[in-house]
């Protein structure tokens, strides 16, 4: 299908579904909703940014940018996922239990609106046990509705001459953590700081995957020489922050590595 019939098919399930408060992260998919959504039903549609200590600092800064960029105002709710319990012990439902703890604080700010947030397709192939949750809580997945997928969000995002069509993927900062791993605010400090190390030596798709004393580093696989030529400044770094071990994963940047073997 054209990327023009699938952006109108977008359209066409936004307005139907009006007033909407859309989950905004400032990834693609939830930016690229938000520019549609400006265009299909302005005035009817909100904004919320929830914000976590498993959402890197960085993720929120550039989510205010791209608001600003689409000239929307977002509202940031503080999300306090971090105080439960069931979710630090790390199962392997931990998509879940978050998904639900967020989709129940959304409802309540709702306020008759209806909650969408940008999952596509793309996620129905991968093990997404929060998709399942989210749909059980009433959220609206309007791309997966108008039969949008990852690569077409992205190309419709480039043909629309926004600046983020090309952000490489994130995710919360847990998802670095092995199932059944506690997540503690020390390991995801470690974390975000080694990520926005290896950011600041120019490497933008990766992972910081946390095993105790051992730091697996993913980036992809064209850009392995590229490490290696900086591995004595993050080696030294990485030791600073707290790991013993500093290593490159010979498979390269993928996303949902911690569910291989699970």
């Amino acid at each position: 299908m054209r990327k023009a019939d699938l952006k109108k098919n977008v359209r066409e399930v936004l307005k139907k579904n009006s007033p909407l408060l859309i989950a905004f992260s400032g990834g693609v998919d939830s930016s690229l909703l938000a520019a549609i959504a400006e265009e299909a039903i302005l005035g009817d549609v909100r904004y919320i940014l929830l914000d976590s200590p498993i959402v890197p600092r960085r993720a929120v800064l550039d989510a205010q940018k791209i608001a600003d960029e689409l000239g929307i105002a977002i509202e940031v709710v503080p999300f306090s996922i971090q105080n439960d319990e069931a979710f630090c012990r790390n199962p392997k439902e931990r998509c879940a239990i978050c998904k639900r703890f967020s989709a129940r604080l959304l409802k309540e700010r709702a306020e008759g609106f209806v909650i969408a947030d940008g999952a596509n397709l793309s996620d129905l192939g991968e093990y997404r046990p929060g998709l399942a949750v989210a749909n059980e809580e009433g959220v609206l997945h309007p791309f997966i509705e108008a039969g949008v997928d990852k690569k077409a969000i992205r190309e419709m995002a480039r043909e629309c001459n926004l600046s983020f069509w090309n952000k490489p993927s994130n995710a919360c900062l847990a998802t670095r953590i092995p199932y059944n791993e506690p997540i503690t605010p020390e390991k995801l400090r470690m974390i975000e700081e080694g990520e926005e190390i290896l950011s600041s030596l120019g490497f933008s798709q990766l992972r910081l995957r946390h095993h105790g004393t051992i730091a697996r580093i993913e980036v992809p696989e064209d850009e392995f020489l590229d490490l290696m030529a900086c591995r004595k400044e993050i080696t030294d770094a990485f030791r600073r922050l707290g790991f013993l071990y500093v290593t490159l994963d010979l498979k390269g940047y993928r996303s949902g590595s911690m569910d291989e073997g699970s």
